[in-house]
């Protein structure tokens, strides 16, 4: 499950979305997910997957990294479409299915195939911006869409966000390696009650915020050496520039969105 995480993942790459500029990618995410919340029906959602299902594709992702990332909220896909099953009351003419207390609607099974839609979208959706674009590049991007609320707060926002997101991979696989090692030594983390399970966790827990402090103390010391002062007079060996291929994105991106709101108001 550890091993199915694929955020802060980068998989290095020459294709159109790789050489688009973070801002432009960060830009698109945003507005991807505020079509994901305009959209209310399923030909909404249809045009949302084909143009995710291009994007895939034209950046040459493996599918199985999507599928490892949606493998650990499985569970909580699937729990928040069960409550919005039994929750969301209906018309009496709706009535779907009924077992004493309990009743389903047309309104509840729609609402939870649109939430469970959502989510897998929202989650594959940002997948792609971490998978297509490198830690530093999305520094870069974020300190440039941050720069008018001060240059120096805008680096420091983008490093300690882009570090952050960075380590996601690298804990879980020293969480990996520090649970495989309690195992050897006799550590059950899988049977028992939630208290049980809980307390089993503590012999992981330890060692991996010492292992993550540690890390911190090597990564601060490590900048110092080399003379890191943050924002103040940092020049960069690349520059962000918008390219014919950025605007090509903007258009076709342009396009999705006037789809998605004119399918909302019109049908």
């Amino acid at each position: 499950m550890i091993k199915d995480i694929t955020i802060g993942q980068y998989i290095p790459g020459e294709t159109f979305v790789h050489k688009l500029d973070p801002r432009t990618k960060i830009l698109l995410s945003i507005l991807f997910i505020a079509c994901l919340f305009i959209i209310d029906k399923f030909v909404g959602y249809a045009l949302i997957i084909g143009f995710l299902v291009l994007t895939v594709y034209v950046a040459k992702i493996p599918p199985r990294y999507l599928y490892k990332g949606l493998k650990p909220v499985f569970f909580l896909i699937a729990f928040t479409a069960i409550l919005n099953i039994f929750m969301i009351k209906g018309t009496v003419n709706t009535l779907v299915f009924e077992l004493g207390f309990l009743k389903v609607y047309e309104e509840g099974i729609r609402t939870a195939i649109f939430m469970a839609l959502r989510l897998i979208l929202l989650i594959m959706g940002t997948s792609v911006l971490t998978l297509t674009t490198s830690p530093i590049e999305l520094t870069d991007g974020i300190e440039r869409l941050l720069k008018p609320i001060g240059k120096e707060m805008a680096h420091e926002l983008a490093m300690m966000m882009t570090i952050a997101l960075r380590f996601i991979p690298t804990l879980m696989d020293e969480t990996d390696k520090i649970m495989m090692a309690q195992k050897a030594r006799g550590a059950d983390f899988e049977t028992g009650g939630i208290i049980q399970k809980a307390k089993s966790l503590i012999p992981l827990l330890v060692p991996l915020f010492i292992s993550s402090f540690r890390r911190a103390d090597e990564l601060a010391m490590a900048m110092e050496a080399r003379a890191y002062r943050g924002g103040a007079g940092r020049t960069r060996m690349k520059q962000l520039n918008f390219t014919s291929n950025d605007y090509i994105a903007f258009i076709v991106f342009t396009i999705l969105l006037v789809g998605s709101i004119s399918i909302r108001v019109f049908m």
